[in-house]
C-alpha cells in the first residue's frame, strides 16, 4: 500500500502549519493501519479499535477522519481499484489484439482482488448499498465508470482500425464495456455466492471477454470480420 490515501487533504505540504502537519500524519497512520489490518485479518474481523491502537491514536480521532469502518474500507479499496486499473491500462496498451487488450485490461482488477476476496465482496457491498452521501463511495463508483470507459476506449480503437467510427460505434462500445464489467462484478463476488464451484476465475474472465469483445465486433460491419 504505496503512497497516499485518495482523500483530498492527504497531501503533505512544507508551507503548512504544525498542527496541520501532525493531523495530516494521523490520518496517514489511520490509513496505513487500516489498510495492514485489513490486509492480515479481514476487514470484518477488525474493530476501529484496533485501528486505533496500531495508529497510536485514540478511537474519537479515528472518527475526526473517518465516519465509520465501512468508509476506511472505502478508501483504502478505492486505491487498490485506482492502481489496478492503471496497472490495467498500462498493459492493454501495449497488446494490439482487441480480445486481449480488454482481457489483459480486466485480469489486472481480478489479480489485485484475488489478494483478499472477502474485502472485496465487503467494498462491493458498500459500493453498492453504501450512504448516497459518502464522498468515498463517490469516488468509488467513478473509478468504476473509468475502467468502463477504458474498456470501450479499446473497443473503439479497435473499430476505428478497421474503419468504423461514429456515434453508434461509441454507444455500442459503452454497452459491451458494462458487461464486461459486470461480468468481472459477478467474478469477484463468487467466493459469496458460492456460484459455479471449481471454475477457474481467469479463464472464465477470459472466455466471458473474448464472447463478449468478439459479439461487439461481430455487431460491426463485416470489414472487422479479420478479428
Amino acid at each position: 500500500m504505496a503512497g497516499l490515501p485518495d482523500y483530498p487533504d492527504a497531501k503533505r505540504s512544507p508551507t503548512r502549519g504544525r498542527r496541520e502537519r501532525s493531523m495530516q500524519d494521523k490520518q496517514l497512520r489511520i490509513f496505513k493501519s487500516a489498510a495492514a489490518l485489513f490486509t492480515e485479518r479481514g476487514f470484518d474481523a477488525v474493530g476501529t479499535q484496533e485501528i486505533a491502537e496500531r495508529a497510536d491514536v485514540a478511537v474519537g480521532t479515528v472518527f475526526r477522519y473517518a465516519s465509520s469502518k465501512a468508509e476506511l474500507l472505502l478508501m483504502v479499496y478505492n486505491r487498490e481499484l485506482r492502481d489496478a486499473i492503471s496497472t490495467g491500462v498500462r498493459a492493454s496498451a501495449e497488446a494490439a489484439d482487441p480480445v486481449e487488450s480488454v482481457n489483459v485490461l480486466v485480469q489486472a482488477v481480478l489479480a489485485s482482488s484475488a489478494r483478499n476476496p472477502a474485502n472485496v465482496i465487503a467494498y462491493q457491498r458498500e459500493l453498492l448499498f453504501g450512504s448516497a452521501t459518502d464522498e468515498h463511495r463517490t469516488a468509488g463508483l467513478a473509478l468504476v465508470g473509468e475502467l468502463e470507459d477504458a474498456i470501450a476506449s479499446r473497443l473503439a480503437t479497435a473499430a476505428r482500425s478497421a474503419g468504423v467510427d461514429g456515434e453508434p460505434v461509441l454507444r455500442e462500445g459503452q454497452r459491451a464495456a458494462r458487461t464486461v464489467f459486470a461480468a468481472l462484478a459477478l467474478l469477484l463476488a463468487g467466493p459469496s455466492t458460492g456460484a459455479h464451484p471449481g471454475a477457474d476465475p481467469i479463464e472464465e474472465l477470459r472466455g466471458q471477454v473474448t464472447q463478449i469483445v468478439r459479439g461487439f465486433l461481430a455487431t460491426l460491419p463485416s470489414t472487422i470480420e479479420t478479428y
